[in-house]
C-alpha cells in the first residue's frame, strides 16, 4: 500500500497558508493565466513566490494548474509563463493539453508535469503514453470505477503516481469538459470561464406552446437535472488507499478559508488514523462524518467508485448548499494584551458565542468579548466585510486552549 498525498485547493495566499496549516501535504493553485477557474481569486506571481516559500518551509509542495484546452492564441503567451514559473520553482504543472505539455517540457524540464483529469484519462494504455512522454503523474477521469483504478495501477510503471479526486463538487460533463456553458451564455469551460450550467433549474418547452413550462421530472416547480450531489470518501479511505491511489485530491479552488481547512483538517486525520491502526479509523468515523458536514456541501455521493451512479446521486429540488459554520476570519496575530487580530469575513456581534477552529481537531467555543478597530475604538458589531479588526475572546470552558496564529473563527448557522 503506497503512502498517500492529500492535495488540497487554494484560491487565494490566505487560504493557501489554511491549507498547509491545517495538514495538507501539497496544495494546488492557479496563477492569472493557463488554468481553468478563471472566476477565482488566483495568484499573481509575487503571491505565487511567497505561497510557494510558505509551502516549502513547512513542508509541502505546491502544484501550479495550466489546464486549459489551448487554441492558436494561447500558445504565445504559455513560453514566457513557464519561464516565469521556472523562476519560482513549484513542484508541478497540472497540464491537459498536449501542446502546452510539450512547452512545459521544453522551457521547464525540471519541474515535473502532471496530466489534468480534462484529458480523459480512464485507461492504463493513455497513463503509458503520458509516462512515456514524461508525465510523472496522472489524475483520473471522474468516471473511473475503484476496480478500474487497481486495474490501471497494475499495469503502469511503479514510478507513475495516481491522482484521483475524493471529495467536492461533481462536474455533470465528461472528465469535465463541459461545452454546456459555451453554448449556452458564449463563456468557455474549457477556457476557464464556466457559469456552471449544470446548476441551473430546467423545464420542457414544446416548440408549438411557448411560454408553457413542463417539468422535466415530478416536481411542478421543474427540475435541477445536472445537479450532481457532492463527492465524499472520508469513509473509504481503505478503499483508496487499496487501490493504489497516490495522492487524493480535494475540490475546490473557489472554496473559502473555512472550506478547505475543514476538509483538510477531517481527511489529515481520517488518513493518518487508518495508518496508525485501521480499528483506530472506524473508531473514530462518526467524528469524521460530523467535521466533515460542518462545510457547505451539497449531500454526498461517493460517485463512479462503486460502479455507475443512479438517480440518487443527483438533486432535483434544489441548488442550494447545505451551510451549517459561516466563516469569520483566521487569526492573523495575538496582540501583547490578547487580542486576536483579523480580517473580517462575515458579521458577528459583541457578547456571541462563536467557535475557534484548531488544525489538531478541537473546536473551542468562546464568547465575544470585545471588539475594537484599527483605531482602538470599541464597537458592538462587526459588519463591515474586510475590515481589521482586534477580537478579545474568553473561553466557554476553563482550561480551553488559547487562540494561536492561524486558528479559524466561525458560528454556527
Amino acid at each position: 500500500m503506497r503512502h498517500p498525498e492529500l492535495l488540497i485547493p487554494a484560491s487565494c495566499l490566505e487560504v493557501l497558508k489554511t491549507a498547509v496549516i491545517f495538514g495538507a501535504d501539497a496544495v494546488y493553485i492557479g496563477g492569472q493565466a493557463f488554468g481553468l477557474r478563471a472566476k477565482a481569486k488566483n495568484f499573481s506571481m509575487e503571491e505565487m513566490k511567497e505561497g510557494i516559500t510558505f509551502a516549502h518551509d513547512h513542508g509541502v509542495k505546491v502544484y501550479v494548474t495550466a489546464n486549459i484546452l489551448a487554441h492558436n492564441e494561447d500558445l504565445e503567451g504559455a513560453e514566457a509563463y513557464f519561464e516565469e514559473l521556472k523562476e519560482l520553482g513549484p513542484d508541478g504543472l497540472i497540464i491537459a493539453d498536449p501542446g502546452i505539455f510539450q512547452i512545459a517540457k521544453r522551457v521547464c524540464p525540471e519541474i515535473e508535469r502532471h496530466i489534468s483529469t480534462q484529458a480523459n484519462n480512464v485507461n492504463y494504455e493513455t497513463f503509458r503514453f503520458w509516462h512515456e512522454l514524461g508525465a510523472k503523474r496522472v489524475v483520473c477521469g471522474r468516471e473511473l470505477s475503484l476496480a478500474e483504478i487497481r486495474k490501471i495501477r497494475e499495469h503502469i510503471p511503479e514510478d507513475l503516481e495516481i491522482e484521483a479526486f475524493v471529495h467536492g463538487a461533481m462536474c455533470i460533463s465528461y472528465s469535465g469538459r463541459c461545452l454546456l456553458s459555451n453554448f449556452l451564455t458564449g463563456r468557455d469551460a474549457n477556457q476557464g470561464a464556466c457559469t456552471h450550467p449544470c446548476r441551473w433549474k430546467y423545464s420542457i418547452v414544446e416548440e408549438t406552446r411557448p411560454g408553457e413550462y413542463m417539468p422535466v421530472y415530478e416536481n411542478e416547480r421543474g427540475t435541477y437535472i445536472f445537479n450532481s450531489k457532492d463527492l465524499c470518501m472520508i469513509e473509504h479511505i481503505p478503499d483508496l488507499l487499496a487501490a493504489g491511489i497516490d495522492s487524493l485530491k480535494i475540490e475546490g479552488r473557489m472554496k473559502t478559508a473555512l472550506y478547505v481547512a475543514t476538509v483538510a483538517r477531517t481527511y489529515r486525520k481520517a488518513i493518518d488514523d487508518y495508518q496508525k491502526d485501521p480499528k483506530l479509523y472506524r473508531q473514530n468515523m462518526d467524528w469524521y462524518r460530523n467535521q466533515i458536514s460542518n462545510c457547505t456541501y451539497r449531500q454526498f455521493t461517493t460517485g463512479f467508485f462503486y460502479g455507475k451512479p443512479d438517480q440518487e446521486a443527483q438533486i432535483y429540488d434544489s441548488n442550494t448548499y447545505v451551510k451549517e459554520y459561516t466563516y469569520l476570519g483566521i487569526v492573523e496575530e495575538i496582540t501583547p494584551e490578547g487580542f486576536c487580530r483579523i480580517e473580517q469575513r462575515n458579521k458577528f456581534l459583541t457578547g456571541q458565542r462563536i467557535e475557534i477552529m484548531k488544525p489538531d481537531g478541537q473546536n473551542v467555543e468562546v464568547t465575544v468579548e470585545e471588539i475594537r478597530d484599527e483605531e482602538g475604538n470599541r464597537m458592538e458589531s462587526a459588519p463591515h466585510p474586510k475590515q481589521k479588526l482586534f477580537v478579545k475572546l474568553k473561553a466557554e470552558a476553563q482550561g480551553s486552549p488559547a487562540p494561536k496564529v492561524y486558528d479559524i473563527l466561525r458560528k454556527k448557522e
